[in-house]
């Protein structure tokens, strides 16, 4: 939880995510957009059906993902 606040009740219909590719991308990417100011969703561009996952940037670093990666900022 981030400051009490459940991740998965943040609304993401309006987020902006962005791709990082370590090569030409044609078989999908991971995906990723802030949701709030301590706020992440993680997705996968090959299976948009599929609800993100959701971090704070703590998590975010813990696991080795860098925002930076995807153009944006922590």
């Amino acid at each position: 939880m981030q400051n009490g606040t459940d991740l998965y009740a943040l609304d993401i219909g309006e987020a902006s995510f962005t791709k990082a590719c370590g090569g030409p991308c044609t078989e999908g990417c991971v995906t990723l957009a802030r949701i709030g100011a301590d706020a992440w969703a993680l997705g996968d561009s090959k299976r948009p059906d599929v609800e993100p996952l959701r971090f704070t940037t703590k998590e975010l670093d813990a696991a080795g993902i860098d925002p930076a990666r995807f153009g944006l900022g922590a």
